[in-house]
């Protein structure tokens, strides 16, 4: 998946690499290989691969990387319209009434 590429030089996602543990769990949920490790803590090595489905960001135990919903949000439509289940993004706005029966994405 290294040649995946988004929208260049948009993505939201930030890492303080300060705050890194190094526990490497940003690395085990990244679909896209966007982190790699160094002998102290994560580094992004290809941010424009990030779909900003925000899995690092949830799983990180110390809050050291920040993703808003993007793209990813526009999967989890694509999947609900799919007929997936369990397909969400992790907007920040309420979802409507509508919104809740195709899939809980509220983009």
């Amino acid at each position: 998946m290294n040649n995946m590429h988004y929208l260049k030089d948009v993505v939201t996602l930030r890492l303080d690499e300060d705050t890194c543990t190094g526990c490497g769990m940003c690395l085990e949920v990244c679909p896209h290989e966007v982190f790699k490790s160094n002998a102290s803590h994560a580094v992004i090595i290809n941010r424009d691969a990030c779909m900003e489905c925000g899995a690092c960001s949830r799983n990180c135990p110390v809050d050291a990387i920040s993703v808003e919903s993007g793209v990813g949000c526009a999967a989890a439509v694509i999947n609900s319209l799919l007929g997936r289940t369990n397909s969400e993004c992790s907007c920040s706005i309420e979802p409507t009434d509508s919104t809740a029966k195709q899939g809980g994405c509220c983009c």
